[in-house]
């Protein structure tokens, strides 16, 4: 193909990604007993999948993962994280046996596998959520593995993390940690103000924030406040944060996120697979917040629709075209994304062809309306050709990765 029909585009960054969510995919449309698949239908199935993983098996699922995201065109992951040990809370490593950090190391090393970059967003996650009456709920018996106890479990065990990481990373500079606060119905009040005190500040904070108006009714139950007034009064909101999904928020939420330069992680694909809602993404913009994309639940893996997602669902909320003009939606799918993980600018890239029975007529600027995953030629990361027309370089198919993972996990399959 001739180069001219070839555009280069700077690579796109995935900032928020549940790598065992992938086995959901085209499962849970349906309920039990037949009907339509709700999100709570979906929550029990993501419940069974968080509780049959091993550490290997996690490493093949998460490689399959991470290879389909790099084969679509994403060049960088955020994984938010909270499987962090046994199925019975068991911390891996304890009493001698085993591999301390051992979901995490498999995480760093499926993305080496993959090449992709990763900023592991190791997560806190200390009680089973909020009842409608506003009071905390027990860890249930798959949450009891997302656990450590206490903000000071989990500050340790954060801590001790970065150097298991940077073994596994071996100086290739593809592997980071950051931090992540699973939510306010994970986290309670005095928690949040412990992590602000006590996590390090230069490192990226993620949270889950306001996806379902249930969240927001139960935290103004039992705290008085909406999740966004839950996070600043601990001292949590700054440019370090990125609250993820942002669907259900108060003109005060938009008001104090855009004030605090937030990021904001949309996840249109996921959020319109769940059901969710759309959120305000051009107000949150307008008033000082910094969009990026993310494909969480992988309902969805590709850069490009997730791009087009965002515009089209405000389309739809406005009935106004131009919402976010190409420019700004590129930003999100690139600077946007580097600056809510904490990566510094570097040389990741796409090769688009802009002949395809998609692109053909398309206006360089004009091609995250256009382009899918299916018209990317080529993925370079970290100066290595990772992926040619959808095939990665050193993995082949990631098809083929997931059936191997099913024939091996039958539980999934």
């Amino acid at each position: 193909m001739s180069t001219e029909n070839l555009v280069t585009v700077p690579g796109p960054v995935n900032a928020h990604s549940h790598a065992f969510h992938r086995i959901l995919r085209g499962r849970t449309h349906e309920g039990a007993d037949g009907g339509a698949g709700t999100f709570w239908t979906w929550r029990d199935q993501m419940y069974a999948a968080a509780a049959g993983l091993t550490p290997a098996g996690y490493q093949q699922l998460a490689t399959a993962t991470f290879a389909e995201m790099a084969v679509t065109g994403w060049t960088a992951v955020g994984e938010f994280h909270y499987l962090h040990h046994d199925v019975d809370g068991t911390p891996y490593g304890a009493a001698g046996t085993g591999e301390t950090h051992a979901m995490e190391r498999a995480l760093a090393r499926a993305a080496k596998a993959a090449g992709i970059r990763l900023v592991l967003l190791d997560t806190c996650y200390l009680q089973g959520g909020l009842g409608a009456d506003g009071a905390a709920l027990e860890l249930n018996e798959t949450q009891v593995r997302f656990s450590d106890g206490d903000v000071a479990g989990w500050l340790a065990r954060h801590d001790s993390l970065a150097a298991a990481l940077a073994q596994e990373d071996a100086g290739e500079g593809l592997v980071s940690l950051g931090a992540a606060i699973h939510s306010v119905r994970a986290v309670s009040p005095e928690a949040l103000a412990q992590i602000a005190a006590g996590l390090d500040p230069t490192l990226p904070l993620h949270v889950h924030l306001s996806e379902q108006p249930a969240e927001n009714e139960a935290c103004l139950a039992a705290y008085g406040l909406s999740p966004t007034g839950l996070l600043e009064r601990a001292g949590l909101l700054g440019a370090r944060l990125s609250a993820v999904h942002a669907t259900h928020l108060s003109e005060a939420d938009i008001a104090a996120l855009g004030a605090a330069g937030a990021g904001i992680v949309m996840c249109p694909t996921t959020e319109a697979d769940l059901g969710d809602g759309i959120g305000p993404a051009r107000e949150l913009a307008d008033a000082g917040a910094v969009i990026s994309l993310g494909t969480d639940q992988h309902a969805v893996v590709d850069p490009y629709l997730e791009q087009r997602a965002l515009e089209h669902g405000e389309r739809l909320r406005s009935g106004v075209r131009g919402r976010f003009s190409p420019t700004e939606i590129a930003a999100a799918a690139r600077a946007g994304g580097l600056r809510s993980l904490g990566l510094a600018e570097n040389e990741d890239h796409l090769v688009v062809r802009a002949d395809t029975m998609r692109t053909i007529g398309s206006r360089a600027a004009q091609l995250p309306l256009t382009a899918t995953a299916a018209d990317i030629a080529e993925v370079h990361i970290n100066g290595v050709l990772v992926a040619k027309d959808g095939i990665h370089t050193t993995l082949g198919d990631p098809a083929a990765l997931f059936a191997a993972f099913l024939a091996e996990h039958g539980e999934f399959s």
